[in-house]
C-alpha cells in the first residue's frame, strides 16, 4: 500500500504540476494579446481565465483528454508485453514520466520567456514512453500523424481567419471617412458572431456527453434547431447590448465626416508603391516619348508617396483611432473569453490525459480499455491552469503581447477570435483532436500582421519561437525516457510497488 499511496501522490502532484505550466506558458498565449494591446490588465484577464478556462474544461475537456490518453499508442499492449502484476505499474511510471517531462520542458521555456507547445511537450513525451515501452512499432503513428497534422494545419487556418476578418474590418471601418461611426456600425455585428459561434459550438458539440445522458440525440434536427434558436437568441442580446452601449457614447468634435481619416493614407500608401512599381516597369521597357512621360510620373508619384507616408507618421495618434480602438478593446474582451473557453476546452488534456491513465491503472490494478475522466480531474487541471497564469503568466504575455507584431485592440481582437474559431472547432471533432494554442494564435498574430504588410512583422521573434516548437517534442521524448528510468527503477525493478 505505501508505493500505491506515493504513486497516487505523485501522480496528483505531477497533474498539477503540468496544469501550471501550462497556464504559466499556454494560456499566456491565449490572453497574450489582449493584455498587450491593452484591452485587459493583467489581473483581469486573470479572473476571466478562471470563469472561462473551468467552463471550456468542464464541458469539452473530457472529450480531447481520451485522445491524450489513449490515442497515442494502445495501453492494452503493455499487458501482452508485461506480466499482469507490472503492466499497469509500467503504466502508471510511464505517464507519471510524461508528466514530470511536460512539466520540466514547460518551466524552462518560461524561464527563458519563450511560447512553446504544450501540446507538443505532453504528446511528445507520450510518444517517448510508448516507443520505449512497446517498441517503435508500439506507437500509433498514423493518429500522432493526424494530430500533427492539426499542428500544422491550425495556424494555416488561424491565419486565413485572422487575415480575413482584419481585412474586413480595416476595409469596412478604418478606410471609412468617419471610422468612429463605422466602428459603432460594425461591432454589434461582430458581438452577434461572436455570441452565435460560442454558444452554437458549445450547446451542439460541448455538451454531448450531456445530452447522452438525458437520452437525447444531438443529430436530431430538432435538437440542431433548438441550439441554433438558441444561439442566435444570445447573439440577438449581444447585439442590442453592444449596439446600447456605444449608444451611450458622445461623440466627439473629432467625429465629423469633413475630418480626414489618417487611416485611409496608409491605404493610399500601399496603393501608390504599387503604381510605382508598375511605371518602373514602363520606364525600363520603353523607348522614347513613353519613356520620358514615365519617368515624369514616376517623379510625381513617388514624391505623392512621400506625403502618404509623412501624413501616417505624423497621425497615427489621432483622436478618430483612439475613439475606434476604444470600441475594439470592448469587442475583444468577448474574444478573450473565448479564446480563454477554447484553452480550458482543448489543452486541459495535456494535464488530465496522461493523469487520467496513471490513475485508473495504479488505483484498479490494471489497464482497462474504456474509462471516463472523473470531474475532480477536470477540476485539477482547471485550478492549476488558472493558477499558473496568476503567478508566471506575465513572462510569456510579454513575448506574445509585444514582441510578435505591435498589437492594437482591433488587431487583437481579430488574432484571438480567429484562434478562437480554430482551438474550439478541433476539440468539438468526434475525434478529439488536440491542437497547439500557441501555434494557432501565433499563426493568427501573423495572419494580422501580413494583412498590414511583411514589414510588421517581427521576423526574428518568429524565428525563434518556431525554433522553440522544433526543439519541444525531441525535449519531450529525451526527459520522459530520463524519468521513467528512475521510476521504473524505483518502484518496478526494485519490486516496491509489484511485491507490495
Amino acid at each position: 500500500m505505501g508505493a500505491e499511496f506515493i504513486l497516487i501522490g505523485l501522480i496528483l502532484v505531477c497533474g498539477f504540476y503540468v496544469a501550471w505550466n501550462i497556464g504559466a506558458n499556454d494560456v499566456a498565449n491565449a490572453m497574450g494579446t489582449s493584455v498587450g494591446s491593452g484591452a485587459l490588465t493583467l489581473r483581469r484577464a486573470v479572473i476571466l481565465a478562471a470563469i472561462f478556462e473551468f467552463a471550456g474544461a468542464y464541458i469539452v475537456g473530457s472529450n480531447v483528454a481520451k485522445t491524450v490518453r489513449k490515442g497515442i499508442f494502445d495501453p492494452l499492449e503493455i499487458s501482452n508485453v508485461y506480466p499482469p502484476n507490472e503492466a499497469p505499474f509500467i503504466l502508471a511510471c510511464g505517464m507519471i514520466a510524461a508528466l514530470l517531462a511536460a512539466g520540466t520542458w514547460l518551466l524552462i521555456a518560461t524561464y527563458m520567456s519563450w511560447p512553446v507547445s504544450t501540446t507538443h511537450s505532453i504528446v511528445g513525451a507520450v510518444v517517448g514512453f510508448g516507443a520505449l515501452a512497446l517498441g517503435f512499432d508500439g506507437v500509433l503513428w498514423d493518429k500522432v500523424g493526424l494530430i500533427s497534422a492539426g499542428w500544422i494545419v491550425s495556424p494555416l487556418i488561424s491565419a486565413v481567419v485572422a487575415y480575413v476578418v482584419f481585412g474586413i474590418i480595416l476595409k469596412t471601418v478604418f478606410y471609412q471617412r468617419d471610422p468612429v461611426a463605422a466602428a459603432r456600425r460594425v461591432a454589434p455585428k461582430l458581438v452577434f458572431i461572436l455570441m452565435f459561434v460560442m454558444t452554437g459550438l458549445t450547446s451542439y458539440k460541448g455538451l454531448k456527453p450531456l445530452w447522452k445522458k438525458w437520452e437525447m440525440n444531438p443529430e436530431d434536427p430538432r435538437f440542431v434547431l433548438v441550439v441554433v434558436t438558441v444561439a442566435v437568441v444570445l447573439g440577438v442580446i449581444g447585439f442590442f447590448v453592444t449596439k446600447l452601449s456605444l449608444s451611450r457614447t458622445q461623440p466627439s468634435p473629432s467625429d465629423s465626416k469633413s475630418k480626414k481619416n489618417p487611416a485611409l493614407d496608409a491605404d493610399v500608401s500601399r496603393s501608390l508603391a504599387k503604381t510605382i512599381k508598375h511605371l518602373q516597369r514602363v520606364r525600363n521597357n520603353s523607348t522614347d516619348e513613353i519613356q520620358d512621360r514615365a519617368k515624369q510620373l514616376l517623379i510625381d508619384v513617388e514624391s505623392l508617396q512621400d506625403k502618404a507616408l509623412d501624413n501616417i507618421t505624423t497621425n497615427t495618434d489621432s483622436d478618430e483611432l483612439r475613439q475606434v480602438e476604444k470600441i475594439f478593446s470592448v469587442l475583444q474582451i468577448f474574444t478573450a473569453c473565448l479564446v480563454a473557453f477554447a484553452h480550458g476546452s482543448n489543452d486541459v488534456a495535456n494535464a488530465i490525459g496522461p493523469l487520467a491513465a496513471a490513475y485508473q491503472a495504479v488505483s484498479e490494478k490494471a489497464i482497462i480499455a474504456e474509462s471516463t475522466t472523473a470531474p475532480w480531474m477536470l477540476l485539477l487541471g482547471g485550478v492549476g491552469i488558472v493558477i499558473g497564469l496568476a503567478t508566471w503568466g506575465w513572462k510569456v504575455i510579454k513575448t506574445v503581447g509585444e514582441k510578435i507584431t505591435e498589437l492594437t485592440p482591433s488587431r487583437g481582437f481579430s488574432a484571438e477570435f480567429a484562434a478562437a474559431i480554430t482551438i474550439l472547432g478541433a476539440s468539438v471533432l468526434p475525434i478529439g483532436l488536440p491542437i497547439s494554442t500557441t501555434h494557432t494564435l501565433v499563426g493568427a498574430v501573423l495572419g494580422v500582421g501580413l494583412a498590414r504588410g511583411i514589414n510588421a512583422l517581427n521576423l526574428k521573434t518568429m524565428r525563434n519561437i518556431v525554433a522553440g516548437w522544433a526543439i519541444t517534442i525531441p525535449a519531450g521524448a529525451i526527459l520522459c525516457m530520463i524519468f521513467y528510468f528512475i521510476l521504473k527503477l524505483i518502484f518496478i525493478d526494485s519490486g516496491w510497488a509489484v511485491d507490495g
